[in-house]
C-alpha cells in the first residue's frame, strides 16, 4: 500500500514529464491497472495450485523488478520503459489484492468484514509513508525527479518479502478447488445473484470514481500552480481517508448492516464531488480527497463483504477472480480517462464525469434493499402459514 500511494502521488507527474503527448500523462498508471485486471484470474489459478504464500512471494519479486525498471526509465528519460515498469507493478497488485480475501477466507463468517478491514488498515501507515517518501526522495538523484522515489520502493518490497516468507498459510489442496467449472455452481449462476451484482457495481464504480478523481488530482493541482509539497499533503490525507476507517468499518457493518455502510460510502463520494466543484484551493482539494478516501473505504470493504456472501467455499477462487477482473477493468479505464479529461477539459469535467457512476451505485443499493425487504416479508409470511 505504501508503494501504491507513492505511485499515485508521482505517476501522472512522471508521465507528464516523459511523454511527448501530454494526453498520455496517466497512461502508465492506467496500464498498471490494466495489468492488475489481467492478472487477477491467473493469480487465482496460481494460488489455488501452488498456494497463496508461494504466489505472493513470486509477486513481490516482480514488484522489485518493476520498481527498479521505473527508476531506470526516469534516469534514461524513456516513457515506454516507465510503462513497462508500471505494468510489472500492476502484475504485483493483481496478486496483492488477494491479501484481503486471504484474511477473510481464514476466519469465521462473523469476522470476515473485520478481517478485511484490518488488512486494509495497514494503509494508515501507507498514507504517511508513500507520499512522504515520494516528497523526500524526489530529488535524491539530481536531474531525474522521482527516480529516487521509485528506487526507495525496493526497500518496501524487500520488507514485504521477509514478512510473507514468515507467514504460515494453509497448503494448497491437490486439485484446483473452486476454479473448475464443474466445482460448485457455475459462474453464470453465481453472477446472477442480486448480492453479487450489487457487490460488483459498488466495488467497480466506487473504485473507478476514486481512481478517476485521484489520478487527475496531481495534474489538476499542478495546473492550478500548487507546489508538489501541497500535492503530497493532499494525497497523504486522501490515502489516510482510504484506510483509517478500516479500524471500525467492519464493526459498522456488523452493527448497521452492509447496505447502510455502502450507502454512507456513496454519499461521502458524492460530497467529495460537490466540494471539488466548489473551488480549487488546497483546502478544497484536501477536504474533497479526504472524503473520497472515506467513500472508497466504505464502498470497497462493503462490496468485498457482500461478495463473500455470494459464494460457497469451493467457489471462492473463481468468484473472487471474476470480481477483481470486472472491477479493475473499469478502474483502468477510469484512470486512463483521467489524464485525457484533465488535460483537455479540466478539473470540473473530471468531477462531472463521476456523477453518473455515483447515481448507479445509489440505485443499485435501493434495488437490493427492496429485494431484501421483499424476501424478509415472504419469510415472515411463510413462517406464519407453517405455524
Amino acid at each position: 500500500m505504501s508503494g501504491t500511494s507513492l505511485v499515485v502521488t508521482t505517476s501522472a507527474l512522471v508521465g507528464f514529464e516523459l511523454a511527448d503527448n501530454k494526453n498520455y500523462a496517466s497512461m502508465a498508471f492506467a496500464l498498471q491497472l490494466v495489468a492488475t485486471m489481467l492478472t487477477s484470474i491467473p493469480a487465482a489459478i496460481i494460488m489455488a495450485k501452488y498456494g497463496r504464500k508461494a504466489a505472493f512471494l513470486g509477486a513481490v519479486i516482480i514488484a522489485l523488478t518493476g520498481a527498479a525498471t521505473c527508476s531506470a526509465a526516469i534516469l534514461m528519460h524513456q516513457f515506454s520503459l516507465f510503462i513497462v515498469g508500471s505494468i510489472l507493478l500492476g502484475v504485483f497488485s493483481g496478486f496483492a489484492n488477494f491479501y484481503r480475501f486471504t484474511a477473510a477466507d481464514n476466519v469465521d463468517d462473523s469476522q470476515k468484514s473485520r478481517a478485511i478491514s484490518y488488512v486494509l488498515a495497514g494503509g494508515v501507515l501507507a498514507a504517511f509513508i508513500g507520499p512522504n517518501l515520494a516528497n523526500y526522495t524526489r530529488d535524491v538523484i539530481q536531474g531525474a525527479a522521482f527516480a529516487g522515489s521509485y528506487a526507495s520502493m525496493l526497500v518496501l518490497y524487500v520488507l514485504s518479502f521477509v514478512l510473507i516468507w514468515q507467514l504460515d498459510l494453509p497448503k494448497p489442496v491437490a486439485s484446483i478447488t473452486g476454479l473448475k467449472m464443474g466445482t460448485g455452481r457455475s459462474l453464470m449462476l453465481i453472477a446472477r445473484q442480486p448480492r453479487f451484482i450489487v457487490a460488483v457495481i459498488c466495488g467497480m464504480l466506487g473504485y473507478a470514481v476514486m481512481s478517476l478523481v485521484m489520478t487527475a488530482t496531481p495534474l489538476a493541482m499542478h495546473a492550478h500552480a500548487h507546489p508538489f509539497s501541497e500535492t503530497s499533503f493532499v494525497i497523504q490525507w486522501h490515502v489516510l481517508g482510504m484506510f483509517a476507517p478500516s479500524f471500525f468499518t467492519g464493526s459498522l457493518i456488523n452493527r448497521w448492516g452492509v447496505l447502510a455502510v455502502l450507502m454512507t460510502g456513496a454519499v461521502a463520494t458524492l460530497l467529495c464531488v460537490i466540494i471539488n466543484l466548489s473551488g480549487t484551493s488546497v483546502t478544497h482539494f484536501w477536504i474533497g480527497l479526504f472524503l473520497l478516501g472515506i467513500g472508497w473505504n466504505f464502498l470497497f470493504i462493503g462490496a468485498t463483504t457482500l461478495l463473500t456472501k455470494a459464494y460457497l467455499p469451493e467457489e471462492r477462487f473463481k468468484t473472487q477472480a471474476l470480481n477483481d477482473f470486472i472491477v479493475f477493468s473499469m478502474v483502468a479505464t477510469a484512470s486512463l480517462s483521467a489524464g485525457m479529461l484533465q488535460h483537455n477539459y479540466g478539473w470540473r469535467l473530471v468531477n462531472y464525469a463521476a456523477l453518473p457512476a455515483i447515481a448507479i451505485i445509489l440505485l443499485s443499493l435501493a434495488w437490493l434493499y427492496t429485494i431484501n425487504k421483499q424476501s424478509a416479508r415472504l419469510q415472515v409470511n411463510a413462517q406464519r402459514e407453517s405455524s
